[in-house]
C-alpha cells in the first residue's frame, strides 16, 4: 500500500528498525544506494533479526533510478526544512515516503525535485527525531488516513 524508501542510508541499525517496523506493517522498504554499510552487515541483521527474511525490499542503484520507477506514484520527502506538517497532509494509497541520509538528510537537488515536502514539528528547537521514529510517525499517520490501522 505505502512504501518508505530510505536515501543513501548511512546506519545499519536504523535501516534495520526501519525494516522491522515496514515489515509489521507489510509496507515496501526501497533502499537508494549508495549506502554507507554492506547491506550484509551484522548490527543490521542484529536488529532486524528475522524480520530481514520476512520483508519486501526493493534496492536501487541510484536516485535516478529510483524515480524512474515511481512515474505513477507520489514520492513524499520528509525533511526539517519543510514547511508543512506532516498531519495537514492527505496521504494516498501507492504513495512513497521518502527520508534521507541520518547524517545530512538529501542533497539540494533531491530536495528541489521534491513537490511535496512534509515535517514532524518539534518542540522546544530540537533539531530532529531519530529516522526510524520518524518513519513509524509517518507511516502510521499515513495507515491512519486510510483506514488502514
Amino acid at each position: 500500500m505505502f512504501n518508505i524508501a530510505l536515501y543513501q542510508p548511512d546506519i545499519p541499525q536504523n535501516t534495520a528498525a526501519i525494516i522491522r517496523l515496514c515489515s509489521c506493517f507489510d509496507t515496501t522498504l526501497e533502499i537508494i544506494e549508495p549506502c554507507g554499510f554492506n547491506l550484509h552487515d551484522k548490527r543490521l541483521k542484529r536488529v532486524a533479526m528475522d524480520y530481514l527474511d520476512k520483508s519486501k525490499i526493493i534496492i536501487h542503484k541510484s536516485y535516478k533510478n529510483f524515480l524512474s520507477l515511481k512515474k505513477k506514484s507520489r514520492v513524499i520527502l520528509m525533511t526539517t526544512k519543510a514547511e508543512k506538517k506532516y498531519y495537514n497532509f492527505k496521504f494516498k494509497p501507492n504513495d512513497t515516503i521518502l527520508f534521507g541520509r541520518e547524517s545530512a538528510g538529501v542533497p539540494e537537488i533531491v530536495f528541489k525535485q521534491s513537490t511535496q515536502k512534509l515535517k514532524i514539528p518539534l518542540k522546544n528547537k530540537a533539531r530532529s527525531l531519530n529516522i526510524s521514529i520518524a518513519a513509524a510517525i509517518t507511516l502510521t499517520e499515513a495507515l491512519k488516513q486510510n483506514c488502514l490501522l
